[in-house]
């Protein structure tokens, strides 16, 4: 293995940044690569046939990835009553209604993920212009508005991933560690691929997914081959 490690770390070396690999092969590359002292996160970057400035061309959306991210997701809720306790008893790491609002408001923001129950939505209204930019402004389509806190919270610490096309109709998100065996990450990464097609919105036209890459914390990105991670659209 030693030997197999440093010869892909040596052809990478050389490696033409326009060839495309199958993903087993892409996935075993980017881990003989990753040399950081610490577990470096593997992400799925992927350029689409969309431009999100138009409504009808907006990929947004979630996935649970089945073998988890690999990281530790601070979960914060806003809920009142009953509500609050079952979400301190499903293990999230704040809860709070007007308290947290101004917590927020002061500028600490101790979380990675924000979920809330319904009847909080006119208080968390008024955070939009700080949770928003950040990505965490809670949002029933992606289950992060609902009563059902315990199960919300569960999803998130589960492996649950959040995804938003960008400007340049680029979306991305990590999809496991470096540690994950080559099975785990090719998987997840099948996942979050998956669920891209799935999202393809009504008014995307042409070839929706046109190039796939994968990369670690500290390495370089490495494209995949489309047709081996999922079937073109």
């Amino acid at each position: 293995m030693a030997k197999k490690g440093k010869r892909l770390r040596q052809a990478y070396e050389g490696l033409d940044r326009n060839t495309a690999f199958d993903l087993p092969e892409a996935v075993q590359m980017i881990k003989a690569r990753a040399t950081a002292k610490f577990d470096e996160t593997v992400e799925v970057a992927m350029n689409l046939g969309v431009d999100p400035r138009h409504a009808d061309q907006m990929v947004r959306g979630v996935v649970s990835l089945p073998h988890g991210t690999g990281k530790t997701v601070r979960v914060a809720v806003f809920a009142k009553g009953d509500k609050a306790e079952e979400a301190t008893a499903a293990g999230a790491d704040v809860v709070g209604a007007e308290d947290l609002m101004a917590t927020i408001q002061a500028g600490t923001i101790e979380f990675d993920r924000c979920i809330a129950t319904p009847d909080m939505m006119g208080i968390v209204g008024r955070l939009g212009k700080i949770l928003g930019p950040r990505g965490l402004m809670p949002n029933p389509k992606l289950g992060t508005v609902t009563p059902n806190v315990a199960d919300a919270i569960k999803a998130a610490k589960a492996g649950q991933v959040q995804f938003r096309v960008e400007k340049a109709g680029i979306v991305h998100g990590g999809v496991g560690r470096i540690s994950f065996s080559d099975d785990q990450l090719a998987e997840n990464i099948h996942a979050f691929v998956d669920a891209i097609v799935k999202a393809k919105p009504t008014g995307a036209k042409g070839t929706y997914l046109k190039k796939v890459s994968i990369s670690s914390t500290m390495g370089p990105g490495l494209r995949v081959n489309v047709a081996s991670v999922a079937t073109p659209v």
